[in-house]
C-alpha cells in the first residue's frame, strides 16, 4: 500500500483469482460486493468507489451506480462481459489481460487439437478400462495432424502463438482476421468461410460480442469438409453449436475439440455424447502461474493508473482515454 494509493475506494466484483482480493486489500480500500450485489452499498461507499477489479457483468447500471468510478480492470483477456463502448462515453477506463497468458493458452490449443486427432483422451480410457490386456491394442486413429493445413480464425496474440507452435510441427498456416495482419508470412483470407474450404483445421481464438457470433455456421463447416477438424479456444459464442453438434453427427466435418461453450457450465447433452468431440472444461490458461500473472496485471493496472495516470493494458474502446 502506498500513501497515494492507500485511500482509494476499489470495488471487488466477482469471482476473481484470490491474489487480485489480497493485493488490492494491500494497495487499496478494498470494497466487497454481497449478496444484495452494488444496490446493498449505501450511497457514500457508491460515491467513493474510484476503480474496480472485475470478472462480473459490467453494464450501464453497474457504471451509473458507481459516479466516481474511473477504471474497470476485468481478469481475463475477453471482455465482453464488460460494455467497454458504454464506459468509453462516460470517460471509464478499462483494462484486460492478455499477453501473459496468451503462450499457456497456445499450449493448450495445440494440446486440444493433438487429443482430438489422435484421440488420447479414449486410447487412455481403453488402457485404463483393461481393454489393452482384454481386446488388445486401441485401434488406428483415422486421422493424422502430418499433412494438414490449419485455418487460424482470430490471429491476435493467441494466435500468433498458436500459429508459431503448429508452424513448427510442420503444418501450413493460414488466417482469417477483419483485416491483414502487418509483418506475417501466414496466407491471409477475407472470408471465414474460403478459408474453411482451403483447410482441413479450423482453430477459432476469437473473442465474443456481436461480431463474431454465431460465426462459425453450418455453412463453414460444410465448407471445412468431411476430414475437417474444428478446435475452439476462444468463445463458446463464436460458433452455432446445434450447427456443431449437426455437423459431427452427421460426418459433416471428422471431430471438434472444444474448451469453451455457449452458456457455460452447462455443456449439451448432445455434444456430451458425441465420440468424435473432445471436451474441456475451459481450462485455457487454467495454471496457478498463469492465473497469478493475469491476477497481478489486474492491480498493476489499478496501481498505474492511480499513480501515474496510465495504464498498462487498455481495451482498444478505452485506449485513448487520459484521467481528468
Amino acid at each position: 500500500m502506498t500513501a497515494k494509493t492507500s485511500d482509494i475506494a476499489i470495488l471487488l466484483a466477482g469471482k476473481s483469482h484470490p491474489h487480485v482480493s489480497v493485493r488490492v486489500g494491500r494497495e487499496f480500500r478494498a470494497i466487497e460486493i454481497g449478496k444484495g450485489g452494488i444496490a446493498a452499498l449505501d450511497e457514500a461507499t457508491r460515491r467513493a468507489i474510484r476503480g474496480a477489479a472485475v470478472m462480473a457483468r459490467v453494464d450501464a447500471a453497474f457504471v451509473d451506480a458507481l459516479p466516481a468510478l474511473e477504471i474497470v480492470s476485468s481478469f481475463g483477456v475477453g471482455y465482453d462481459h464488460v460494455d467497454a463502448a458504454y464506459c468509453a462515453s462516460r470517460n471509464v477506463m478499462v483494462t484486460n489481460t492478455p499477453d501473459v497468458l496468451s503462450e499457456e493458452v497456445a499450449d493448450t490449443a495445440v494440446g486440444l487439437l493433438i487429443n482430438t486427432v489422435r484421440e488420447l483422451p479414449r486410447a487412455e480410457k481403453w488402457l485404463r478400462d483393461g481393454r489393452w490386456k482384454k481386446d488388445g491394442a486401441y485401434p488406428l486413429t483415422a486421422a493424422t495432424l502430418r499433412g494438414r493445413h490449419a485455418g487460424i480464425f482470430g490471429l491476435g496474440r493467441i494466435g500468433l502463438a498458436i500459429a508459431r507452435r503448429l508452424e513448427a510441427m510442420g503444418l501450413a498456416v493460414s488466417y482469417h482476421n477483419r483485416r491483414p495482419v502487418e509483418g506475417v508470412a501466414y496466407h491471409y483470407h477475407a472470408s471465414l468461410k474460403d478459408m474453411a474450404a482451403a483447410v482441413d483445421t479450423l482453430i477459432s481464438v476469437v473473442p465474443g460480442g456481436a461480431a463474431t457470433d454465431r460465426a462459425v455456421n453450418a455453412g463453414v463447416l460444410e465448407a471445412l469438409g468431411s476430414d475437417g477438424v474444428f478446435i475452439n479456444i476462444g468463445r463458446g459464442s463464436a460458433v452455432d453449436e446445434q450447427a456443431l453438434i449437426e455437423a459431427l453427427s452427421a460426418g459433416t466435418i471428422r471431430a471438434a475439440g472444444l474448451d469453451v461453450f455457449a452458456d457455460e457450465p452447462n455443456v449439451p447433452e448432445a455434444l456430451l455424447a458425441l465420440p468424435n468431440a473432445c471436451l474441456l472444461p475451459h481450462v485455457g490458461s487454467s495454471t496457478q502461474h498463469t492465473r497469478r500473472a493475469m491476477a497481478n496485471l489486474v492491480v498493476d493496472n489499478l496501481v498505474s493508473w492511480f499513480d501515474r495516470g496510465t495504464v498498462l493494458t487498455p481495451v482498444p474502446e478505452t485506449a485513448g482515454l487520459k484521467q481528468e
